[in-house]
């Protein structure tokens, strides 16, 4: 990728028209030197509903016409998870930047071929994983990090809602990544490899709809010192989806919908300080931002969002799979 000139304004592409991408679009009006110029869906009638929603330049009814198109800069993947390889290498061969929705791909050889290709064409590449960006997420990594309130004991974070089973939904298509452990489950094993890193071993347990995707999964991340991560993931049952670190001085808790714009408390001898972080988006806009300012600087990687990382999550990913023998 060439180095863009600063304060260039960045031309999106988005591929992949579903609610996420709805999300993003709404949140990408909110950025400075940020355009959406093009949006691509298999149904043109969809892609030009969408394009007016969000004053796309143009609308696409092919993929690859959207790449083609040599105004784009970047490139946003919201398609369902089975997709993300072949729709990301679509992008990085043109040498387009893409920022793809998590989890990067299906498997830790698809990510290892992104990767690759991407290194291959100097072009910047990165797992929208929004989570990493958001303001109140930043501030309880620091206060770990500093152990402002000592080292973590324990980690209990999940996820989870119920959705009555459709067989043709994405979200239960186990062919298309659907479960909760792809979906859903990412955010509580991200909140761990985030805060405590891979951990030693893992123990996890599931249960599972009848088409094969998994409807529950269990997880057990432990350290050295005794330290555990409690995880679950869920689409059998609504849950509190909180990521709460028990420290040595202090509870530190990531309010429900923890993974999202939400509050953290401060709980010291039973008393709790809730930091509000004024939060007025979806929430979408920072690792946008985040994204814009690595093009502006000629980046092929996010220092947050590092391949090293990506490559780290999807690897527990893969073991929590193997464990509950849950394949694709």
């Amino acid at each position: 990728m060439t180095k863009q000139s600063q304060h260039k304004t960045i031309r999106w592409g988005i591929i992949g028209l579903g609610s996420i991408a709805n999300k993003f679009a709404k949140d990408l009006l909110t950025v400075k030197d940020a355009q959406l110029y093009a949006v691509a869906s298999r149904s043109l009638e969809k892609a030009d509903e969408f394009a007016s929603a969000y004053n796309a330049v143009i609308a696409y009814s092919r993929y690859e016409d959207l790449v083609d198109d040599k105004n784009i800069d970047a490139v946003y993947i919201a398609t369902p998870h089975a997709l993300h390889k072949e729709n990301t290498l679509l992008c990085l061969k043109k040498g387009i930047a893409v920022l793809c929705e998590k989890p990067f791909a299906m498997n830790s050889s698809e990510v290892e071929e992104m990767i690759t290709c991407a290194k291959a064409k100097n072009t910047l590449l990165m797992e929208a994983l929004w989570t990493y960006f958001l303001p109140h997420y930043q501030y309880v990594l620091q206060v770990l990090k500093n152990k402002t309130y000592g080292d973590i004991l324990k980690l209990e974070a999940d996820f989870g809602f119920f959705r009555e089973f459709n067989n043709d939904a994405r979200l239960f298509n186990k062919s298309l990544g659907g479960g909760s452990l792809l979906d859903i489950g990412i955010y509580p094993i991200f909140a761990a490899l985030s805060t405590l890193e891979k951990p030693i071993n893992i123990e996890a347990n599931t249960t599972f709809f009848d088409n094969g995707a998994d409807s529950t999964c269990n997880m057990t991340f432990n350290y050295k010192k005794n330290v555990k991560a409690y995880l679950k993931s869920s689409l059998l049952e609504s849950l509190p989806t909180e990521a709460i670190f028990y420290c040595e001085k202090a509870i530190i808790k990531v309010n429900t919908m923890f993974h999202m714009p939400t509050t953290v408390s401060i709980i010291i001898d039973g008393k709790e300080d809730i930091k509000d972080f004024g939060y007025n988006t979806i929430g979408y806009n920072y690792e946008i931002m985040h994204f814009n300012e690595l093009i502006q600087l000629g980046k092929t990687e996010s220092p947050i969002m590092s391949f090293e990382f990506s490559n780290q999550l999807i690897s527990i990913l893969d073991s929590v799979r193997n464990l509950i023998k849950l394949e694709y």
